[in-house]
């Protein structure tokens, strides 16, 4: 197939009566020594150069067509049938088709690959098809076809043969469409203006072509709301690669293959981290080291091999070119002169094929263990300990770690985090050396060695699009000297300019009285109390006052029918102050809207005469706390047509108010660790019932243990063992043991308490350094050593003092708190909006809708015979408009409940069966057919004195509470 950038496509193929075939843009299959004779060939020609192959000699045959016109005419008739054929217009299809630079371009990278593949010697500036092009195909289908060495078919989801479309090329795209448009509006108008008359500026309007772009970044698949949870959620969604969106996949129609891992993914795109779900493999992240070539391939760094010796040279490689290589992995044994250090090298060839070779048959070595993973599973230690489903589950939790109020790195990292942090552009930087001047929380002067000054300003408390929060906060003294390139100030999830997701707690695997069955977690209060996973999020609220056909809408202080203790913390403008605490159902922004005219007693005419301008008919539309979101305003922002802010048409006033709010810890929130170990907290324990040590320390949070072995992800176990040992620091005395040997040679035999470790992906601490350690760890203040080289500990029960039976695994674990908080989900409704057509109530906390009574909990009510509770759900607590109108009365007048009614989507059913042109009436228990009666005027007055609006549409005030 040649799928051009542009233009039509050409497909060759042979079919099961071995004649050699082509279709042109997807139209009916011809022979293809139709399309080499209409470029000119003759058979004689075609005789020599195929001669060898008895496909196209079956072919040659089989076509009865003679000579160049009688080809151009059949090509003709097959793509515009009905048109009358003529030898000057099949010659200018044909040219216009494939041999028009303006009508046709196979793009660089195009025609990069068909040189490649096929060998032809074309300048890489022709766009077109050559005559060579298409020879060369036909032959390297025939050879193919035939078996011979050196020809084999394409696999399409090699990374070779897939490339990336990066965003200057989609805008290039939409700005060539808007282009093609504008042109066409030109040439109308050169056409119908008078010639004298015309200048460029009356000839051309740019309107297409701004419309293309602004199409393509508001409504594109491709064009994403940045994720700003954390700093890697922002980093990892930049690097983010999607085989989705225009001129990609659908999610239904990929297929296995498509989604699969591939060898050619290698140091290109990361294998484990990738979305869980409908879009599992056809979204990924770009490997640590890879990089994009100008042509949209993946390249990713090798180190080059000569005669057996590791140099220092690096040379990017594409996939189709590594596979020509044979490649040493990054942890292969090296010799002091950079040769290998066994006779035999694990290597890996073509397709992933993986043997064991002599030093000297190496091309090229890996540069590095973690090239092949992308930088948030870069991120996970002790990750090839971890099962790889739960790595991509872990991978991907981390982008959904909120920022805590206080960050603190982790004491067992990877050596990444400080990479990825300054890299996510979170943090501020030092742009040049120098000396800190002055510094405060706002800012920071420098005073560069070049002798000028520079401030950088810092975010305080912005909101993020995710809802979090944005503070930096200076880590550098004043006069301390700072150099290019150095972390001046940590930005949100970062600590002294190391990316840090959450917190270390001491954590023991043990079960506590079922509390914790089945991942369920068990914390300590003392993070509530101490503020230790408590988080700052941030909400916009946004009004706007737009001119209705009544008349403008209008933002004041002057609401109808409002308490002053209502109004309390609003400005004269009606606005509310900065500070306010704010709950749910208080007013942010007063805003009435114009009522439609309503007629006129004689009194409210003779107040209209003498006052003039009557107190106008208006309703209070204001902006309210949604249900459910308290806090405080921290931030007003007004924009007005009258100011000169841009707004959209129609809106003359914007106004929008930022609330924080400060959420603790609470049971509903959901942990995880870094090794796919998520739970929801379940119980929050008072401190002194908590298991502690020896020593009397309580543990932070309580694990169970069956969430380790059967997941795979040993990483987790291995992590909290180190990270005991990063806590209390450690000292390795002698040095007979290999680890003891290892440990030396990087200078790590021996550290203070609190000391972060890295144990880098691929290439990390083993099993025997970490027990080592464990031995080796520094004692407490009371001189013993509360965890030995078991990695356990002897726990007491908080509540009883007694020693637990066992020893128990204790040690310090990063935990994340994710984005999934218990305040966002909760949700309760008594009554609340309704769907206008079967008047059901509406479904989800957004439309602050009710529990759906489905079809099986129907049968669970049927099958305890709870005929009257039935009967309730069905009607008056659903769809039977006036039996809940009357009960809701009842209620409140303390009266009996009376009997339900008719529902309105039996009414809707009668409805739809007589749109189907069926008479169908309903009858009562004696035969006698009964009228169904719309409303009652009973309601209406039931619902005036309730002040209940039924004529109320449900989307209008979706959060009201007093519309049942």
């Amino acid at each position: 197939k040649v799928i051009p950038s542009r233009g039509a496509w050409l497909e060759f193929d042979i079919d099961k009566r071995d004649t050699v075939g082509v279709r042109i843009d997807r139209k009916r299959r011809q022979a293809v020594t139709v399309i080499l004779k209409a470029i000119g060939w003759t058979a004689d020609q075609i005789r020599e150069r195929f001669g060898w192959s008895e496909l196209m000699m079956v072919t040659l045959e089989k076509d009865h067509i003679a000579g160049q016109d009688e080809a151009l005419l059949d090509i003709y008739r097959k793509l515009r049938p009905g048109e009358p054929p003529t030898r000057e217009n099949a010659q200018t299809l044909l040219d216009n088709l494939f041999f028009n630079p303006k009508r046709y371009d196979v793009a660089k990278v195009g025609r990069y690959k068909f040189n490649k593949k096929l060998e032809v010697q074309v300048p890489i500036t022709t766009g077109t098809l050559t005559e060579d092009d298409v020879v060369a195909t036909v032959e390297y289908l025939c050879k193919l076809h035939t078996g011979e060495e050196g020809y084999e078919a394409d696999d399409i989801d090699h990374f070779g043969n897939r490339r990336l479309r990066t965003v200057g090329e989609l805008i290039q795209n939409q700005v060539r469409v808007g282009l093609s448009r504008m042109e066409r509006v030109v040439r109308e108008r050169m056409t119908t203006q008078d010639v004298e008359a015309i200048t460029p500026q009356t000839l051309i309007n740019i309107r297409p072509v701004v419309a293309a772009i602004k199409e393509f970044f508001g409504t594109s698949q491709l064009s994403q709301f940045m994720d700003q949870t954390n700093p890697l959620a922002g980093l990892t969604h930049r690097r983010r690669l999607s085989a989705l969106g225009p001129g990609g996949l659908s999610r239904d129609r990929a297929g296995f293959e498509v989604r699969d891992v591939h060898p050619s993914h290698y140091g290109r795109m990361c294998p484990i981290e990738t979305p869980e779900g409908p879009n599992i493999g056809l979204i990924g992240a770009l490997s640590t080291f890879a990089r994009v070539n100008p042509f949209g391939f993946v390249e990713t760094p090798y180190r080059k091999v000569v005669e057996g010796k590791v140099t220092d040279q690096i040379d990017y490689l594409t996939a189709d070119e590594e596979d020509r290589y044979v490649k040493a992995q990054a942890n292969a044994k090296l010799a002091a002169d950079n040769s290998f250090a066994e006779d035999r090298v694990l290597v890996r060839r073509k397709g992933g094929e993986v043997d064991q070779v002599l030093p000297s048959q190496v091309d090229y070595m890996d540069v590095s263990p973690r090239q092949m993973v992308s930088v948030a599973t870069a991120m996970i230690p002790f990750l090839e300990h971890d099962d790889a489903n739960r790595a991509l589950m872990g991978a991907n939790m981390q982008r959904q770690a909120v920022p805590l109020v206080k960050a603190e790195a982790p004491l067992v990292g990877t050596g990444m985090e400080y990479r990825a942090a300054t890299d996510a552009g979170d943090v501020v930087v030092a742009e040049v050396s120098g000396v800190v001047e002055d510094l405060c929380a706002d800012y920071i002067t420098v005073h560069q060695d070049d002798g000028h000054r520079r401030t950088y300003l810092l975010h305080k408390f912005r909101r993020s699009n995710s809802g979090s929060c944005v503070n930096q906060k200076p880590v550098v003294q004043e006069g301390a000297r700072v150099e290019v390139g150095q972390v001046i100030a940590d930005g949100p999830c970062t600590d002294n300019g190391e990316m840090a997701l959450g917190r270390n707690l001491l954590v023991a695997f043990m079960p506590w009285e079922g509390h914790n069955y089945e991942d369920a977690i068990i914390l300590s209060q003392r993070l509530v109390q101490e503020d230790v996973l408590t988080s700052i999020h941030i909400e916009e609220h946004e009004v706007d006052a737009r001119d209705t056909k009544l008349g403008p809408e209008e933002i004041t202080r002057d609401i109808p029918n409002v308490s002053e203790e209502m109004l309390a913390d609003l400005d004269e403008r009606g606005i509310i102050r900065i500070g306010a605490e704010v709950v749910p159902g208080d007013i942010l922004v007063g805003k009435v809207t114009p009522k439609g005219e309503t007629e006129l007693t004689p009194e409210e005419r003779l107040l209209r005469a003498i006052f003039g301008e009557k107190a106008r008919e208006v309703r209070d539309t204001s902006l309210k706390v949604p249900h459910g979101e308290t806090g405080t305003v921290i931030g007003v922002r007004t924009f007005s047509r009258e100011d000169g802010d841009e707004l959209p048409p129609g809106v003359n006033e914007l106004v929008r108010v930022y609330v924080a709010q400060k959420r603790k810890i609470q049971d509903g929130d959901k942990l995880a660790g870094r090794h796919g170990n998520k739970g929801v907290i379940s119980k929050i324990l008072p401190v002194e019932d908590m298991p502690f040590l020896e020593d009397g320390t309580p543990v932070d949070i309580v694990l169970n243990p069956l969430g380790v072995p059967g997941r795979m992800n040993i990483g987790q176990v291995l992590e909290t063992h180190l990270g005991w040992v990063a806590k209390t620091g450690w000292k390795v005395e002698g040095s007979d043991a290999n680890w003891k040997k290892a440990l030396k040679s990087i200078g790590a035999d021996q550290a203070d308490p609190n000391t972060n470790v890295a144990t880098p992906v691929f290439d990390g601490a083993n099993d025997d350094e970490i027990a080592g350690l464990l031995g080796s760890t520094l004692p407490n203040r009371d001189g013993t050593q509360l965890i030995g080289e078991s990695g356990k500990a002897r726990l007491f029960d908080g509540r009883s003092g007694e020693p637990l039976p066992d020893p128990i695994s204790v040690g310090y674990l990063y935990i994340l708190k994710l984005n999934h908080l218990v305040d966002d989900k909760i949700h309760a409704r008594s009554t609340g909006p309704y769907s206008m057509i079967t008047q059901q109530p509406l479904g989800g906390k957004a439309q602050f809708g009710g529990q759906r009574f489905g079809e099986m909990e129907c049968w669970a009510m049927q099958a305890y015979g709870a005929a009257y509770a039935l009967q309730e759900l069905l009607t008056i607590k659903s769809d039977d408009v006036l039996g809940r109108v009357k009960v809701y009365e009842a209620i409140v007048k303390g009266e009996n409940i009376p009997e339900p009614g008719i529902p309105e989507s039996f009414k809707v059913l009668l409805k739809e069966l007589q749109s189907l042109c069926l008479n169908v009436e309903v009858l009562s228990s004696d035969g006698v057919a009964l009228e169904m009666r719309e409303t009652d005027d009973e309601v209406f007055r039931a619902a005036e004195e309730l002040g209940i609006d039924l004529a109320r549409r449900p989307n209008e005030g979706i959060l009201s509470v007093d519309e049942v």
